[in-house]
């Protein structure tokens, strides 16, 4: 299709998560049907869709049938099968590409494309087998995290190198033979740009958020970032060079570290919307989901302006249900607060049920909005009888 597709149009998503269910409802308020791909009977994506094509993603004829019912197909997680989207881009436009998703899906190419397009990263080392250690401990002298190449998110497929000494049984203890070893950053926060790139190059990036983590789970992020208006342009620079560079058509987010210095490192690349970003659906004028919506369907992007001057957003995981039904009420009575549930029908530990955002006219009134109001979700349970 060589123009833009217009709302009446049907989208197909790979992946049934809370990511695919708030692009279904950005999609489906402009006036787009949704049509998701994914294995579980009943999953978030699948509840806000208009139709949901249950089948294994390793079930090619199925993703083929599924592409030939849609007009676009776009993914709300990065580790769909290569076979997968390729299956799926032979009958509809798959944006972002699927060569994205591969580089993206594995960290030894992903630090390599960095560093193909001269973009700041860590001393890294892979590792492939034992044969490697001796190399790796020569790259990285001073230990640091050895990742999964493959498959890892939210902490999980990752061990800490405290000295290098500990490598070896670290690395035998992942279970993953093709590793990367990253050298310890001594960063003074966490940032991420989120951004989309239309068809026509046009690109839109968010001002970046700050990110706090618990247990290597994003747990509060606030926006703007607390970090200076250099440091700003850098990280804003770094993101340009990274959707320009990969061709990214779609919605991505660069994670990066921020050196004492001011100076940034690229952490790694989500090819998707973002946790960080959510906070956009209530506080700038264009969500992140709609401007993934506007950005595969080669639309004009939207305005990424803030309503409010700050924001904040905190992640409810599954832990918060441990003492019963949390208090949405008392959440709730707190002005600037706004509840996002995920439709998940189990609540299991560190499982992200859904989060709350705030907006106040300072950053600190908006981040103790955020924290106080999760606070209150479990107050009632914990109070004595």
């Amino acid at each position: 299709m060589s123009g833009p597709i217009l709302p009446g149009a049907t989208l197909g998503v790979l992946g049934g998560g809370q990511l695919g269910r708030m692009f279904a409802i950005a999609a489906r308020r402009l006036g787009y049907h949704v049509r998701v791909f994914a294995p579980e009977e009943e999953s978030p994506g699948a509840q806000a869709a208009d139709w949901h094509t249950r089948a294994s993603y390793d079930d090619l004829e199925a993703v083929e049938r599924f592409a030939r019912e849609v007009d676009v197909v776009t993914f709300e997680f990065e580790n769909v099968p290569a076979e997968t989207a390729e299956a799926a881009g032979r009958h509809a436009p798959l944006r972002p590409a699927g060569e994205l998703l591969h580089t993206t899906q594995d960290r030894v190419r992903e630090k390599r494309a960095l560093r193909g397009l001269g973009l700041p990263v860590a001393e890294f080392a892979v590792l492939e087998g034992e044969a490697d250690l001796a190399a790796a401990a020569e790259t990285v002298p001073g230990g640091g995290v050895l990742k999964t190449a493959a498959w890892g998110y939210d902490g999980k497929g990752q061990a800490r190198v405290h000295e290098i000494g500990e490598l070896g049984a670290a690395w035998r203890g992942l279970g993953s033979p093709r590793s990367v070893l990253e050298a310890w950053v001594p960063f003074e926060r966490e940032v991420s740009v989120v951004g989309a790139r239309g068809l026509d190059g046009e690109l839109a990036l968010y001002q970046p958020f700050e990110n706090d983590h618990a247990n290597h789970v994003l747990d509060v992020t606030r926006w703007p970032a607390r970090i200076t208006p250099a440091t700003r342009d850098a990280a804003h620079e770094v993101a340009r060079r990274v959707f320009e560079g990969l061709e990214v058509v779609g919605t991505l987010c660069v994670e990066l570290f921020v050196l004492p210095t001011g100076e940034v490192l690229v952490n790694e690349l989500a090819p998707r919307p973002h946790n960080s970003g959510h906070l956009t659906i209530d506080a700038h004028d264009t969500c992140q989901f709609e401007q993934q919506v506007r950005a595969v369907c080669g639309l004009p992007l939207g305005s990424v302006r803030s309503q409010r001057p700050a924001a904040a957003m905190a992640n409810l995981l599954g832990d918060l249900w441990a003492a019963g039904e949390p208090d949405w009420a008392a959440a709730l009575a707190l002005p600037g607060v706004k509840l996002h549930l995920y439709g998940k029908s189990e609540a299991r530990a560190g499982r992200k049920m859904g989060h709350l955002t705030a907006t106040a006219a300072t950053l600190d009134e908006a981040a103790r909005l955020v924290t106080t109001a999760r606070e209150r979700l479990v107050a009632r349970s914990s109070s004595p009888a």
